[in-house]
């Protein structure tokens, strides 16, 4: 396989990675070559995003991890991105699906759209890319289906110490009044 191929596969892969990033060994095994020949492929893509100072990310190696990054001179229009009010909010959906997983947890995917009635698969990835919520495990039984959780960001970012700091939920619901407490929940998550 020629080199710009082998760059390109790294490059999916480190990205694919995140943060996390990738250590030699973990990328040779991916690649399936030696740690001789994956170091070079990393010296190569290395090398390209150095040359090319119209790139805003560069390949560096952190604590062991080779991963992708965002170069420094960038972290303006980064910081732009972060604090821009569409970026922030969360959709309906996804709050419903938040909330599901707060008071529920660990619960799989097919529980939650048993109480939600539609697919959450865009909502879970949302609330996964923004780290509200991670794979806390895999159910028993056939299939394992993974278990949801929240993470510490979801309590740092509603100003929670622990999930016992939720609000107790009604343990009557009235028909009724099902609608007006749900749009009284998802404001209060919204101010916050």
């Amino acid at each position: 396989m020629e080199i710009d191929k082998w760059k390109a596969i790294l490059e999916s892969v480190l990205f694919a990675a995140g943060d996390e990033g990738l250590s030699l060994k973990q990328i040779a095994s991916v690649l399936e070559v030696d740690e001789l020949k994956a170091k070079g492929i990393i010296d190569e893509l290395q090398g390209d995003y150095e040359k090319n100072e119209n790139r805003g990310i560069m390949l560096i190696q952190l604590a062991g991890v080779f991963q992708l990054v965002t170069k420094k001179e960038y972290a303006v229009y980064l910081k732009r991105l972060v604090e821009s009010p569409g970026v922030t909010s969360l959709s309906q959906a996804a709050l419903e699906t938040l909330a599901i997983i707060a008071y529920k947890q660990p619960i799989t995917r097919v529980e939650i759209e048993e109480i939600r009635g539609v697919k959450t698969e865009g909502p879970l990835q949302t609330l996964a890319a923004r780290a509200l919520i991670k794979e806390v495990g895999r159910a028993e039984g056939a299939g394992r289906a993974y278990l949801y959780g929240t993470t510490k960001e979801f309590l740092d970012y509603f100003g929670l110490k622990s999930i016992a700091e939720l609000p107790p939920l009604p343990e009557k619901i009235d028909d009724d009044d099902v609608q007006d407490d749900a749009d009284l929940f998802f404001e209060k998550f919204q101010e916050l």
